[in-house]
């Protein structure tokens, strides 16, 4: 029998930091177990400094990211479990594509490429960056308004508020518009994958009901995608939005996302 897995990874999405993680990361290092939360290249900083200087933020490639992870994974003894959440989610099939991991949890995940679903609320959520071309050159901020709508719609106000003022940061709209253009034009893309590769190790995606920017019919289609025989799975979670990491009742989930990744690890 192999050893189990002992370290976690846990890879954050746009708009927020690696301190999106703060209570998974204590959470899963109380049950024994090493936890990073690698940040995007330049996000060493905190939330405040980012707010305040987001150059690192409009330098942000996918490629540059993806590099990134990749060597903060690959520098490993051995294979951890990868936790993707939103564009993290992205990302972590990306790595998991190219033989990261020993098994993978995303939640609420952005789609990697030719998944073509795209529901009116995310396109409500993501207007912001995508109404304007010349955003591809910039770092786009959420008001709190715009964050509560795509992230936190249907936590207390005050909670949502707080997790505002303590998480968000402005995304890459270079990468967000890439990822819309991804399905339009020809060609290998950045956030691509091979759905048949039978290598890869087991993927579970975590859909919270609620969600705006990334709901449970993206994660179905993202999922379908996949052929062949790899264990690919859908767990949906009623009452859930978007920032489902922070939202009451997210140890039940997270152990179970901790459990499903260790029962599939290989």
């Amino acid at each position: 029998m192999s050893e189990k897995p002992d370290t976690i990874v846990l890879i954050h999405g746009f708009w927020v930091t690696p301190r999106s993680w703060e209570h998974w990361k204590t959470h899963y290092e109380a049950k024994g177990f090493t936890v990073l939360t690698p940040g995007y290249p330049g996000f060493e900083v905190e939330v405040e400094a980012l707010n305040a200087d987001p150059s690192p933020i409009e330098a942000l490639t996918a490629p540059k990211v993806i590099e990134h992870l990749s060597s903060v994974v690959g520098a490993l003894p051995k294979p951890p479990i990868l936790m993707g959440h939103s564009a993290g989610g992205a990302f972590t099939q990306v790595l998991l594509d190219r033989g990261y991991g020993t098994s993978a949890v995303v939640l609420n995940s952005a789609p990697t490429e030719g998944v073509k679903v795209i529901p009116f609320s995310q396109l409500r959520s993501t207007f912001p960056v995508l109404k304007n071309p010349a955003n591809r050159h910039r770092a786009v901020p959420f008001d709190y308004e715009q964050f509560h709508y795509a992230f936190t719609n249907n936590f207390p106000e005050d909670e949502s508020r707080a997790l505002y003022e303590r998480y968000a940061i402005p995304a890459s709209g270079g990468i967000l518009w890439d990822s819309v253009l991804a399905n339009l034009l020809p060609g290998p893309q950045d956030i691509a994958v091979n759905y048949h590769n039978d290598k890869r190790a087991p993927l579970l995606f975590i859909s919270g009901s609620e969600d705006h920017i990334m709901p449970p019919s993206v994660q179905r289609s993202n999922a379908a995608h996949y052929k062949g025989d790899t264990v690919t799975e859908v767990k949906l979670y009623d009452g859930y939005a978007h920032l489902l990491p922070a939202q009451e009742g997210w140890q039940d989930i997270a152990d179970y996302a901790l459990d499903w990744a260790l029962e599939h690890a290989r």
